[in-house]
């Protein structure tokens, strides 16, 4: 039981500080906070993704590449370029490293507004901070597991954040619905995305890059847009079109 519940701690966390923070925050800038609540959310984010945790101002630039060059040669991640799953994960592995390290030069235009705490970011992206994860995980499941079998499920935690990105990425752009016809081949993978907290609703994402709830039909729900309307209430962020997404959320 506590394996069990760790894995969906640990899935849904790592999930939802993805999307809350790497994406809709730092890449969308769909809301504010202050200075301080994002240097809180850097930490939040680093504890709950460990050994997979990604750079916010690295994330962020590879994310607005993605739609800028969303499907065509220039895509940081393309089921369309790539042949396999694991040939665009490799892909996506190179040009975030390339963006993280300053090997590829980016235009000044992917850079504006994002958050950037390099020297927090040097050093949860250290090898040596993964590996100390990744032996954080062994030694819980060392005491824990009632059976050996189990320890197979340390590589999805040590490789949770890239596991995430890879379904998205991925899935998002070859299987599910349509509601909107664009240039790419997004698509919504379900109406009720529980299981990656509204980020397979990918189609609708596309569409409204900026609007913090991924659901548009009556009967599509993202989760995440919960927490975000949530913290917005109690004043941890600011949403910044508030009357008109509370409008379109709540009403349509």
């Amino acid at each position: 039981m506590a394996i069990f519940l760790f894995f969906i701690a640990h899935w849904y966390l790592s999930l939802f500080f993805q999307t809350f923070f790497l994406h809709r925050y730092a890449s969308h800038r769909m809301f504010d906070m202050s200075p301080l609540m994002e240097k809180v959310f850097y930490v939040l984010t680093f504890i709950c993704q460990g050994s997979s945790y990604l750079s916010p101002y690295a994330y962020g630039i590879m994310h607005r590449l993605h739609h800028e060059h969303a499907d065509t040669e220039h895509d940081p991640h393309s089921p369309s370029h790539d042949g396999h799953v694991f040939k665009m994960m490799w892909k996506t592995y190179q040009i975030y490293t390339g963006i993280f390290s300053g090997a590829i030069p980016v235009d000044e235009k992917y850079k504006a507004s994002l958050p950037n705490w390099a020297a927090f970011d040097r050093m949860a992206c250290s090898v040596g901070v993964r590996i100390a994860w990744v032996m954080a995980y062994i030694a819980f499941y060392y005491y824990f597991s009632p059976s050996i079998w189990l320890f197979l499920l340390i590589p999805f935690h040590a490789m949770m954040g890239p596991l995430h990105g890879a379904i998205v990425n991925w899935c998002s752009h070859k299987y599910g619905y349509i509601n909107f016809k664009s240039k790419d081949t997004s698509t919504n993978l379900m109406k009720l995305d529980l299981l990656m907290m509204g980020e397979g609703l990918h189609n609708n994402h596309h569409k409204f890059p900026s609007r913090p709830n991924f659901g548009v039909k009556r009967d599509e729900f993202d989760p995440s847009f919960i927490f975000i309307y949530l913290l917005d209430k109690i004043g941890v962020i600011r949403l910044k079109k508030k009357k008109d997404f509370q409008r379109l959320e709540f009403s349509s």
